[in-house]
């Protein structure tokens, strides 16, 4: 099997590693940098529990071969905290109740968070479109849409 030395950032840490080229970016990060953070949900890039951010582009990761992200800024779940102190978007999804079973809580976390740096103010159908791509079993999505508006109104009123 060929082996690829492949070099990238994750959470603002420069990594390098050689490893077969068409392994998965999910396994990469999982198994050999051990962020387990990122969940595996269908394995098909249909749930979207393995999105994480590449060069700020939401990505599912279970489809990315590991040479994709060459030379790229990859941002997962456990880089949104800062100096082990949750990111508001991650305490409001723990205080309102967005997070359940866990597996979906990542992704959605990181489709949040890719939807934000592009608006810092959406409405609510604006919420709902920019984490459509990722599927929950248990919350019914209104505590994950909920979690995600306090994250908006808590970031208001820090910077006014």
């Amino acid at each position: 099997m060929k082996i690829a030395k492949i070099s990238f950032t994750v959470n603002g840490k420069p990594y390098s590693l050689e490893a077969p080229p068409i392994k998965r970016l999910l396994d990469v990060l999982r198994e050999d940098l051990a962020l387990t953070g990122t969940k595996e949900g269908c394995g098909e890039g249909e749930c979207g529990s393995c999105s994480v951010l590449m060069n700020g582009v939401l990505v599912n990761s279970c489809l990315v071969p590991v040479l994709q992200a060459q030379g790229a800024e990859l941002l997962t779940v456990e880089g949104l905290a800062n100096h082990g102190k949750l990111a508001v978007l991650q305490q409001k999804f723990l205080e309102h109740g967005g997070a359940q079973c866990g597996i979906c809580t990542p992704g959605m976390m990181m489709a949040a968070e890719a939807l934000l740096s592009r608006n810092a103010n959406p409405k609510l159908e604006e919420i709902r479109e920019g984490l459509a791509g990722n599927l929950c079993r248990c919350t019914g999505y209104m505590k994950i849409f909920e979690s995600v508006n306090q994250a908006i109104d808590s970031a208001e009123k820090t910077t006014r």
